[in-house]
Parts: structure tokens; C-alpha cells; sequence
């Protein structure tokens, strides 16, 4: 309700503006034991109905904050007081980088959307892994999604993501392979049959390594896709996915398009929000029917509501992902989402979430 009464104030300013501001504040709650308890007692949500075992990990519920919220890890301490069941922090590059001018992130109110064209803004892979260290354990899973330097020639992509993995490896639960942003030159090629076999062969020798060098499990590798792939991209993409045994996949990133919206912008950048809803879900479902559900999916474009959640779940995701809902919904967003879910349960008579996953494909 505060954030309801708040929200055409804060939007009234620039939205790159507002976003550091309210980082600060956060980041801020979460060094301080009294508030972080107090956000708990409130939006935190463990519903064993709710909650999912995947890769190894327990996600004590199924709603997270995508990447691109959290870019430098800063928020790991405070985010899951908030409800979250799981955490993404990125993009983040081998080296530190400050991304594209601003302005560079709009708001589209009508549309309940945003368009973005950041560019990989982040700190670089050794002060995220320094920041990740000093947070500590978290009590939910922590993603780390690496993307490929703007400065790196994609005949160097392969290195370049090894290189930030190995870095960041100690600190992520899973890691997320970025080659769906539509705001790094020629990132989006990556997705091709070639390039991603090359790339995923080099991640998982990579990984093996490091677990057998650290005495520690191999992370679990999943990779972020395209909604604007076309049908015989997306089957090499799915086709290469089988064969090299991802662990999973993210449906979906940000779009170019500009189908569904009522407002005039001529902004460059990626579309995610309202209008990205029915793309994603619909691609998410051709993944999940495609791979007859062996490789979990996590769903995230448009998630407003627990209805909006379900039918990501309904067409094949495990898991879901916030963004711009949580922009629009506030810090009680992934509370009432995950309030939603267990009232669909149980008005659908399912025992429990996993019972739900690609009930409509």
C-alpha cells in the first residue's frame, strides 16, 4: 500500500536514478540484524508445498529476482527477506565495465514495462567474488550469471566466460550462461549451434576441474535464452542443449521487439515486462514439449501476479524470476506471489508445486 502511494513520486525521476537509490537503502537494510528480521517476519514465505529440490539445491520457495537487479551482489543479505527463494546477481564480465551512456533505462507505465540497454554495466568478476566472500553463506541459493566483455571479439567469448566462472566459481550455487542480451554487440550470435557447443564444452571441462581441485561438487550451468530466436534457432539451440547436458535453461531475456505496446518510443534496448509475457511463456512451453521436461526450466518475462507465475509453472518452469514486476509490485511483490501459489494449489488440488510443472503442455 505504501509502495502503491509512493510509486508515481519515484517515477517522476529517472529511472537508472531511483533504481541506485534504492539499492543504497537496501543494501543498507541488510547490514542491520533488526530490519532484516522485521522484512523476514513479514514477506518471507517456506511452504513445503511451495518449496523445490533442483540441481542439488533447495529453493524454499519457487519465486526469484532475475539478474540484472542485483548486477554487483550487493543486495545477497537483504534480498531474501524480502521473499525471495533464490537470488541472481549479475551480469557480470571478467573486467570491471561501465556499459552504455545514459540515459539508459525507461519506463513504460501504460505498458507495465521497461526497456533497458545497460550494456553489462558491472564491477567485474574479482569485486563481485570479493563481495560474494564477505556476505557470507545466504539461506537461499545464490546464482551467478557471466556474460561476455564488451571488449572481447566473440572468436574470444569461450576464454573470456571460463575466465569469469573461474573466478566466481567458489560463490555461486549455479551459474547462468548470458548469451541473450540484445545490448553487447554481437552477444546474441553466441546462441548459434557452433559457438554454444564450444562454449558449454569448455564451461563443463572447466568445471569438473575446479570441483575435483576444490573438494567440491561441479556447479550446476544453465543458459539464458532469446525470445526473438527464430523456430530452427531455437531447435539447433535446443538440439545442442541435449547433447551437451545442460542443467538447465532461463526463458526468457529482454526483447527487441516492439509488438504489444501502446506507448511511442523510439528507445534501443531490450523489452522486458507486461508485454514480454506471452512470448516467453510460449516459448518456454515449445522448450519444455520439445525436451519432453527432462531440462528444468526457470520462466521469467511479464510476472506480475501468482496467476502470471502459474502459468509460467503450467507451461514448464520449475522456477520463476522477477524483474520488472518487482519494480512495479514493490517489496511485497514475491510475498503475495508466493501467497498466490499456495492458494492455486490447492483450488487445483495439487499436492504440491512440482505436480503443477507443464500441467498445460
Amino acid at each position: 500500500m505504501l509502495y502503491d502511494l509512493a510509486r508515481p513520486l519515484l517515477f517522476r525521476f529517472d529511472a537508472e536514478r531511483v533504481h541506485e537509490f534504492t539499492m543504497r537503502r537496501l543494501e543498507s537494510a541488510g547490514r542491520s540484524e533488526r530490519v532484516t528480521r522485521l522484512l523476514r517476519s513479514r514477506y518471507f514465505m517456506e511452504d513445503p508445498k511451495l518449496a523445490q529440490e533442483l540441481w542439488g539445491l533447495r529453493f524454499p520457495n519457487p519465486v526469484g529476482i532475475a539478474a540484472g537487479f542485483d548486477k554487483n551482489a550487493r543486495l545477497v543479505d537483504t534480498l531474501p527477506h524480502l521473499g525471495f527463494g533464490f537470488v541472481e546477481v549479475g551480469t557480470v564480465t571478467s573486467e570491471p565495465q561501465s556499459g552504455n551512456p545514459r540515459p539508459r533505462l525507461f519506463r513504460l507505465p501504460k505498458d507495465k514495462a521497461l526497456v533497458n540497454r545497460l550494456g553489462f554495466n558491472n564491477d567485474g568478476a574479482d569485486a563481485v567474488a570479493a563481495r560474494l566472500a564477505r556476505s557470507g553463506r545466504s539461506m537461499v541459493p545464490i546464482g551467478v550469471n557471466i556474460g561476455k566483455a564488451r571488449k572481447v571479439p566473440n572468436s574470444e567469448a569461450t576464454a573470456d566466460y571460463v575466465r569469469t566462472f573461474e573466478k566466481l566459481f567458489p560463490y555461486g550455487n549455479y551459474f547462468v550462461v548470458n548469451v541473450s542480451s540484445p545490448n553487447t554487440p554481437g552477444l546474441r550470435d553466441l546462441q548459434s549451434r557452433d559457438p554454444m557447443s564450444e562454449l558449454l564444452r569448455a564451461l563443463k571441462e572447466k568445471n569438473a576441474a575446479l570441483s575435483r581441485a576444490q573438494g567440491s561438487k561441479p556447479r550446476p550451468i544453465l543458459v539464458k535464452i532469446s525470445p526473438d530466436l527464430l523456430p530452427k534457432d531455437l531447435e539447433a539451440f535446443l538440439d545442442v542443449a541435449t547433447t551437451e547436458r545442460v542443467d538447465g535453461i532461463i526463458a526468457t531475456n529482454t526483447t527487441t521487439a516492439r509488438n504489444g505496446i501502446s506507448t511511442q518510443t523510439k528507445e534501443e534496448g531490450g523489452l522486458s515486462g507486461a508485454p514480454l509475457r506471452e512470448r516467453s511463456t510460449a516459448m518456454l512451453r515449445t522448450i519444455y514439449k520439445t525436451t519432453e521436461g527432462r531440462i528444468p526450466l526457470i520462466g521469467v518475462g511479464g510476472i506480475f501476479t501468482a496467476e502470471d507465475a502459474w502459468e509460467k509453472i503450467r507451461n514448464g518452469a520449475s522456477l520463476v524470476q522477477l524483474y520488472t514486476g518487482f519494480i512495479y509490485g514493490g517489496p511485497a511483490t514475491a510475498s503475495a506471489i508466493n501467497e498466490g501459489l499456495a492458494e492455486l494449489l490447492q483450488e487445483n488440488k495439487y499436492e504440491h508445486l512440482a505436480d503443477a510443472v507443464g500441467s498445460a503442455v
